[in-house]
């Protein structure tokens, strides 16, 4: 995708924004899927704020629960249900992530509301708190991508912050702003569920996840979960945001997917193959596989639900592989509908699909 500044829209006031300790690129997504689309080192892992402190009883709790439910899977190659800091897929616009220290951290509401609302940090985590399980998964990445993991993600829900500076429920859309220039629109309706976090696996959220606060957009792709949030601006219409503004289209729900991350020979000569299936807020209900190019399918074993609507799934199939040159997958979400086989690059879209993978024993 092309490069370029992103824009200012109408009514914005782009000297409002605080001046930033590193300069944010502004490369197109595509081109910079190799430097920017990374898993963390250790080093960006680590939150500005000291992460020597463990997590909290509660999230000790979800993090055994998600143990808990995981599959016993032979293979190596499929994470848990709840993916570590230091390999959570990172993708964004920048050469640098912005430095934001929570102290100066503010988030104002502004746009068509009746007076402009801020909020500091100390004020945001004073807040209702909810320690919440939830699935991102990138738009750009191919179908069988490792683009896609889980956090427990600690925050407040942004409903009554939204009700606050918007009473009357007059205002449709909401463009959300980031500090390193990075906006992105929403209908108001898609942020009714959603959160704004500052904790990811009961540490404080890294700098490179948007340190200090994050929104996570139940059921969307991922680059829509703006980072290093500064401002809500509530709108009468909608208006382009980034992403449109460069040709995509990925700003809606997240596309149905059941990936083969592992294929493992057991010794008694069968093959298990295994991965994730996410879809989203509608949840996956099956997850199908075939042995003979999709003309007959087979249940495989899904792992039991974590809390929550918007998460993964781990699932694993054991088959003796006589005869068997390919393994094709599918998943079916929780209103039923079976993840489409038509081919698609991930522009402009997400890309869509049913996994294949070759067996060679």
């Amino acid at each position: 995708l092309p490069g370029g500044a992103p824009g200012a829209t109408a009514g914005h006031n782009p000297a409002r924004r605080r001046a930033l300790t590193s300069a944010a690129g502004a490369l197109g997504f595509l081109g910079i899927a190799g430097v920017l689309g990374r898993r963390q080192s250790d080093s960006a892992a680590a939150s500005s704020q000291s992460a020597d402190v463990g997590p909290s009883p509660a999230i000790q709790e979800r993090l055994r629960g998600a143990t808990d439910r995981e599959l016993d899977i032979a293979g190596e190659a499929v994470p848990g249900l709840v993916s570590e800091i230091g390999n959570f897929y990172n993708v964004d616009i920048n050469e640098f992530d912005p430095e934001v220290p929570s102290d100066d951290w503010s988030m104002s509401i502004t746009g068509e509301v009746g007076e402009d609302l801020d909020v500091t940090y100390a004020e945001l985590t004073e807040m209702p708190t909810e320690h919440r399980y939830v699935t991102l998964r990138c738009v750009g990445e191919q179908l069988n991508g490792r683009k896609m993991d889980t956090a427990i993600w600690t925050g407040t829900p942004i409903e009554p912050l939204l009700d606050a500076a918007d009473p009357d429920g007059e205002c449709g859309c909401v463009m959300l702003r980031a500090e390193d220039d990075y906006f992105v629109q929403f209908p108001v309706e898609a942020l009714a569920d959603g959160l704004l976090a500052w904790e990811m696996n009961g540490q404080p959220l890294p700098k490179s996840h948007g340190h200090p606060v994050r929104v996570l957009v139940p059921g969307h792709w991922g680059e829509t979960n703006v980072k290093w949030l500064s401002e809500i601006e509530l709108l009468d219409e909608a208006v382009d945001g980034y992403w449109e503004k460069r040709g995509w289209h990925g700003t809606g729900p997240v596309n149905t997917v059941a990936k083969i991350w592992d294929t493992t020979e057991l010794d008694d000569g069968r093959v298990e193959v295994a991965g994730h299936a996410y879809a989203g807020t509608r949840g996956v209900d099956r997850v199908e596989v075939s042995l003979d190019d999709g003309d007959t399918w087979l249940d495989a074993d899904l792992s039991e639900p974590l809390p929550g609507d918007d998460v993964w799934r781990q699932w694993r199939h054991v088959f003796d592989p006589e005869g068997v040159s390919e393994v094709v997958v599918r998943a079916v979400d929780g209103e039923g509908t079976v993840q489409t086989g038509d081919a698609a690059d991930p522009f402009p879209s997400g890309a869509t699909g049913w996994v294949r993978k070759p067996i060679d024993v």
